[in-house]
């Protein structure tokens, strides 16, 4: 059985993998048209992308806090895995940038999993004004919390306009698929109306010939009948 460690490392590895992939798709994003259902479904396809690959940072970060109490690992490689997650989280930080995703950053602050000390820890050893200041400070750190909170929340709505923009994409798609549908069969009842008419002329022509030719034939046969008769 793979160990704790081994775990995180592998998922690392699979985020490192999808921001690889991420900022494999923002650099082919030159390659479209500046404006497009093309354009904006690639658009969607990266943010979403970038926004699974948040969570999974915010998963290996609360892995590494709890990955000493489940396996002895030194200093020494908790410092190192910090730094190689630290530097992941500011890459798709910057790609986020790159997409405009500003409220993108302020997640990591609001959701992450450093904490700021209990409340009741904060209170040993302060007096009544001491106590006045800090319960300011805690206020004052509930507002800022919600202003983050209203940013993600802000930031979220755009990621499901932007789902809601490539749904709107694929309904068109549908529509005029149907439409192009709808247009052949229309087409093609046409021509096999066409194709009717034309073996129906066709069975008639064929008809007078046929007749033609039998009153030709017959009075041939009179004629020989006639001639016959005369001279025998």
């Amino acid at each position: 059985m793979a160990s704790s460690s081994d775990s995180w490392v592998k998922e690392y590895n699979e985020a490192l993998k999808l921001a690889d992939d991420i900022s494999g798709m923002i650099s082919e994003q030159s390659s479209f048209p500046a404006s497009g259902p093309e354009t904006q479904h690639h658009s969607s396809a990266i943010r979403r992308k970038i926004t699974i690959l948040g969570t999974r940072l915010d998963s290996l970060q609360s892995l590494l806090s709890k990955l000493p109490g489940k396996q002895p690992i030194s200093e020494k490689e908790m410092n190192r895995r910090k730094d190689m997650l630290s530097n992941l989280r500011s890459k798709v930080n910057q790609m986020a940038s790159t997409l405009n995703m500003s409220n993108f950053a302020n997640r990591d602050s609001l959701l992450g999993p450093e904490r700021k000390p209990d409340a009741m820890t904060r209170m040993v050893g302060l007096d009544n004004n001491g106590l006045v200041g800090l319960q300011r400070q805690i206020m004052k750190e509930q507002d800022d919390g919600l202003e983050q909170l209203e940013e993600t929340v802000a930031s979220t709505k755009h990621i499901a306009l932007a789902v809601n923009e490539e749904l709107d994409l694929h309904t068109r798609l549908i529509d005029d698929l149907d439409q192009h549908v709808d247009v052949t069969d229309s087409r093609l009842r046409r021509v096999q109306k066409n194709l009717a008419v034309l073996n129906k002329r066709t069975k008639g022509g064929c008809s007078c010939m046929c007749m033609l030719l039998s009153v030709v034939g017959i009075v041939a046969l009179i004629v020989v009948i006639w001639l016959l008769v005369k001279y025998l």
